[in-house]
């Protein structure tokens, strides 16, 4: 299905300045996963060092969640904060 351009900018130009940047990292996203190739903050993540720290209490509890996972900027537009969450 040929997707012309200007329905593409359309649709972005109607999204809030937050929904603007998840579109962005969206669309990162699939150019690197077109290139075949993992993006460049996964590669670095690759060749740095493991921590070899054991996983606390709470981390187990988090990953045995069901509640799954939600990015820092999507709490902060869940909920309105005003602060920078990682």
């Amino acid at each position: 299905m040929a997707i012309r351009k200007e329905d593409l900018y359309r649709m972005v130009e109607s999204l809030s300045n937050e929904d603007k940047k998840a579109a962005f990292d969206f669309m990162e996203f699939l150019i690197e996963r077109s290139k075949n190739k993992k993006p460049e903050s996964w590669q670095r993540i690759d060749e740095s060092e493991s921590d070899k720290e054991p996983l606390t209490e709470e981390e187990h509890k988090q990953l045995e969640s069901e509640e799954g996972y939600i990015s820092g900027e999507d709490a902060k537009h869940e909920f309105g904060l005003q602060v920078d969450l990682p």
